[in-house]
């Protein structure tokens, strides 16, 4: 079986991140396909995201999902924005804002 993995890239908040995507991660087709996506922050490098502290996430989910938000990008944009929503990560986010002295 061919495999077929999409490449994108998106900026988010000045990150730069391939999206790897593939609809039939298992070889099938239909309601019950499981696709494997892929996210990883090339600039800066390995940047900590909100769903993960290394900059690396591997996500397996129904391909159904990814085509229901619109493609791998959109779920992506929109897993980051979502997530980017928890306390912890906006405590993170404003600590690296803030200047520190010592």
């Amino acid at each position: 079986m061919k495999r077929s993995i999409e490449t994108h890239t998106i900026v988010w908040r000045g990150l730069t991140i391939e999206v790897r995507y593939e609809a039939q991660w298992l070889g099938t087709d239909g309601p019950f396909s499981t696709a494997h996506l892929e996210v990883d922050v090339k600039w800066p490098e390995r940047r900590p995201l909100p769903f993960t502290e290394t900059g690396y996430r591997s996500h397996f989910t129904p391909a159904s999902e990814i085509d229901d938000a619109g493609g791998p990008v959109a779920f992506v944009e929109a897993w980051l924005e979502k997530a980017a929503q928890s306390t912890q990560w906006k405590k993170r986010e404003e600590a690296a804002r803030q200047m520190t002295l010592f």
